[in-house]
């Protein structure tokens, strides 16, 4: 963290925790991880982290309430069932693992997932007709869990199980709400271990985190506008971009 939280900082924490708030509000948490990579781009990366981390997890507690009891259980159990051990796998190789190698697939996947959804959309394949089952949730899960503990990149895989499911817009997001509610609070207390945490983030915590409120209900007001089709055409944009600003990152 810089000695001196400055006009800099503001500058790009306030409307990456904006954005990330109605992402998670609104959005499916898909597009949430990008405001790690933003303040990336003037912190250091575990700095960044342990500093988005609190802030996630008041998102959650936050979207909670207009969501509570809307989500698909099944889905939700699978996902965080399986999110448990990939958290703790990020946990025992955060000082060792490569974060840009797993970007890179992570990216590869989210951007796949929609072109096999456009083709498929387009006649030009005929993939099976039943949705994913709870194991593959649970791999899904596993991964989420490992890249959300390592740059908070779990939106991803998450949706490329839930929007298998074919659930309704509410129930997508309200899905998404529980399983990043449980998976960050999974976080807490390993990034605590592991000293992500410093006295600086928590200042700097206490500063934004009514901007990620405000971005929560700016998420949630908009969930409700916008129509079903549009948000899922918006959920595969965000896929798109998130997917691609992995690769990006990795490679470069």
């Amino acid at each position: 963290m810089p000695e001196i939280l400055d006009l800099t900082f503001f500058a790009f924490a306030i409307p990456a925790v904006i954005f990330a708030g109605i992402s998670k509000g609104g959005f499916g948490s898909g597009a949430a991880f990008a405001a790690t990579p933003l303040l990336a781009l003037i912190l250091e990366p575990g700095a960044a982290i342990g500093l988005m981390l609190p802030l996630l997890m008041l998102m959650d507690i936050t979207a909670l309430r207009p969501y509570w009891g809307k989500w698909d259980g099944l889905s939700a159990k699978a996902l965080i069932l399986g999110a448990a051990p990939g958290v703790l796998v990020g946990a025992l190789l955060y000082r060792t693992a490569n974060p840009d190698l797993f970007r890179l697939l992570i990216g590869l996947i989210a951007v796949g997932f929609v072109a096999f959804q456009l083709a498929r959309a387009r006649g030009w394949i005929t993939p099976a007709a039943q949705p994913m089952g709870a194991k593959t949730g649970a791999f899904w899960g596993a991964i989420g869990g490992f890249t959300s503990f390592i740059s908070h990149a779990g939106g991803p895989p998450a949706a490329v199980f839930l929007l298998s499911r074919r659930l309704d817009k509410t129930t997508f997001q309200a899905t998404t709400v529980i399983v990043f509610w449980a998976i960050n609070g999974m976080k807490f207390i390993p990034y605590f271990v592991l000293g992500i945490f410093t006295t600086q983030t928590a200042l700097a915590d206490l500063y934004l985190a009514p901007f990620g409120i405000i971005g929560i209900w700016i998420g949630v007001k908009l969930h409700h506008l916008m129509p079903e089709r549009a948000f899922f055409g918006l959920t595969y944009l965000f896929l798109i971009a998130t997917g691609s600003k992995l690769i990006f990152d990795a490679l470069t």
